[in-house]
This record gives structure tokens, C-alpha cells and sequence, in this order.
């Protein structure tokens, strides 16, 4: 099952590194460190339908943008 409740402490710290990420590249290569780090996201989850509940969301919220 999903968990989409608030799971991450101190999220403000971990929305920093992730933009400390990306700072400074490419849009290319921006893209390709979010897809690596949806890979390894998925593959530290390991459960297919969590992955593919995961996926409808993030579908169903992109298209309410």
C-alpha cells in the first residue's frame, strides 16, 4: 500500500538537497538525475503495485496542474 501521510522528518532539509542536486546543470541533465533517482527510489520500494499506484497519482496530479 502507498503511504501518501507526511513520512519524511525534516522535509524542508531534504527539499534543499534535492534542489542542491540539480543546481548548476543542464535541463538535460536534470532530467536524467530525476530519472535515476526514480530508479533507485523504485528499486529500494520493490513492490510493483505500489509502484504502479505511485505512478496513477503522480499521473492524476500532473494533469490537474
Amino acid at each position: 500500500m502507498l503511504n501518501t501521510q507526511p513520512n519524511i522528518p525534516r522535509f524542508d532539509d531534504f527539499y534543499e538537497a534535492l534542489l542542491a542536486a540539480h543546481q548548476d546543470l543542464p535541463l538535460d541533465q536534470s532530467h536524467a538525475l530525476n530519472a535515476r533517482l526514480v530508479l533507485l527510489l523504485a528499486n529500494h520500494i520493490g513492490d510493483l503495485d505500489v509502484l504502479r499506484d505511485a505512478l496513477a497519482r503522480a499521473r492524476e496530479s500532473a494533469s490537474t496542474c
